[in-house]
């Protein structure tokens, strides 16, 4: 498993992070909200106790990429954390959609690319690994506007996860497995916010892209 004894992970992203986490910092019982990052550090309690490791959760509802940026050396390399993990851009796509005509509110696809390079640029320098997480879409018709474009902005995030040799989760793929069983409205009525089971879907696959041994 790639996280090592007493470090830190800063978990950081829009509103599927956040999850009615403590501010300024979501670390600690009772601080880390009710989503994914909760279910990291509750895994990683019980099957690594002996490592230690901090878990911190920096996610705030509505932010896009842009947003990120603009805080990214209060809330992520001012923590000095040893790991990152980033889960952006459903926002960056939403507003398209539900902001029509408010182009300023707009982050083009290009863009989205550069504030995410900006971001592993800044920080790569500073820390022992990043994880790139593409956002998710809960919607099983890949043809819909809204999750083709999802689609398209999470190529990019796994183009750069390539390209700098980062750590890639994909939770969008093990999202569209349990939507063979199941309708995507089980997992979220807006498409954006997960339930309980689409937060410990995209926790697992943080975990299994890190090396986590399930049956250590």
């Amino acid at each position: 498993m790639l996280i090592g004894e007493k470090e830190k992970l800063v978990m950081i992203g829009d509103s599927v992070t956040d999850c009615g986490r403590a501010y300024p910092c979501g670390e600690g019982n009772g601080a880390m909200g009710n989503g994914y990052p909760q279910y990291v550090q509750s895994l990683l309690d019980m099957n690594y106790p002996e490592r230690y490791i901090r878990v911190v959760n920096m996610g705030i509802g509505g932010n896009t990429s842009l947003d990120l940026k603009e805080r990214w050396q209060q809330d992520v390399l001012d923590l000095r954390p040893d790991w990152v993990s980033i889960m952006i851009g459903i926002n960056d796509v939403w507003r398209q959609f539900d902001r029509f005509l408010m182009t300023e509110c707009h982050i083009p696809i290009d863009q989205y690319e550069n504030n995410l390079e900006w971001m592993i640029n800044r920080t790569l320098p500073a820390v022992k690994g990043i994880c790139l997480m593409p956002p998710c879409f809960m919607e099983q018709n890949r043809t819909d506007g809204m999750r083709a474009m999802s689609d398209a902005y999470g190529e990019r995030v796994k183009k750069l996860a390539e390209k700098y040799g980062l750590v890639f989760a994909d939770a969008q793929q093990a999202m569209d497995a349990y939507f063979r069983h199941y309708p995507a409205i089980y997992m979220s009525a807006d498409r954006v916010h997960p339930n309980s089971t689409g937060h410990m879907i995209i926790a697992k696959s943080f975990l299994d892209a890190i090396g986590f041994e399930w049956d250590r």
